[in-house]
C-alpha cells in the first residue's frame, strides 16, 4: 500500500495563511487611505452644514420680499401679520439645519433688514448675514474648521481654503 503525502502537518512543503509583512504592507496601505480620505470627509460633511444656512437664508430673504411687497415695509404691521423674522415666529419655522436665522437688530426699517444665520451642534460658531441689497457676508467659523476663511465683508464662505473677493 501507497503512503499519501501529509498535508498540513509539520514538514509539509505547502504554507497556508499570510506571512507577517504582507499584513504589514496591508496595514500601511489602509493608513495612507485613511489619512487621506477622512480629512476629505470632515470637508464634504461641514460643506454640507454651510448649506443648510445659505439655503435658510435665501428662504427668509424671499419670505421678507414677499412680506414687503404686500405692506411695502420690513417692519411688524399688527399682532397678526408678522415679517417671518419677527419674535412672535417660532423658532421652528427659522431653523435649518444646524442654523437659526433671526434678524441682526431687533425690529427691522421700513426699507432694510439684516438676516443672520447662527449655527449650532456641529456648526456652532459659524455666522452668515445677508441684506436686503443682497450683500452676504461671513462674520464666524467653528475654530475646529481649520482652513477655512473666518471673516469675509463680501461673500459667504462655502468651503475649505476659498478666499475672500475683494469688494
Amino acid at each position: 500500500m501507497k503512503q499519501q503525502p501529509a498535508r498540513g502537518r509539520i514538514g509539509s512543503s505547502r504554507a497556508y495563511g499570510f506571512t507577517l509583512i504582507e499584513i504589514m504592507i496591508t496595514v500601511v496601505i489602509i493608513g495612507v487611505l485613511a489619512a487621506i480620505a477622512i480629512p476629505s470627509y470632515q470637508d464634504y460633511v461641514r460643506r454640507g452644514y454651510v448649506v443648510d444656512a445659505t439655503n435658510g437664508l435665501a428662504t427668509m430673504q424671499a419670505n421678507m420680499e414677499r412680506y414687503f411687497q404686500d405692506n411695502r415695509t420690513y417692519k411688524k404691521v399688527s399682532a397678526t401679520i408678522m415679517p417671518p423674522c419677527d419674535a412672535g415666529v417660532t423658532a421652528s419655522q427659522r431653523t435649518f439645519g444646524n442654523f437659526v436665522i433671526s434678524c441682526a437688530t431687533i425690529v427691522p426699517t421700513d426699507t432694510t433688514f439684516t438676516l443672520v444665520a447662527t449655527g449650532s451642534g456641529p456648526a456652532n460658531g459659524a455666522v452668515y448675514t445677508i441684506t436686503e441689497q443682497n450683500v452676504r457676508a461671513t462674520t464666524g467659523m467653528p475654530t475646529a474648521w481649520s482652513g477655512w476663511t473666518t471673516s469675509c465683508t463680501s461673500a459667504w464662505i462655502v468651503k475649505k481654503g476659498q478666499a475672500c473677493p475683494s469688494s
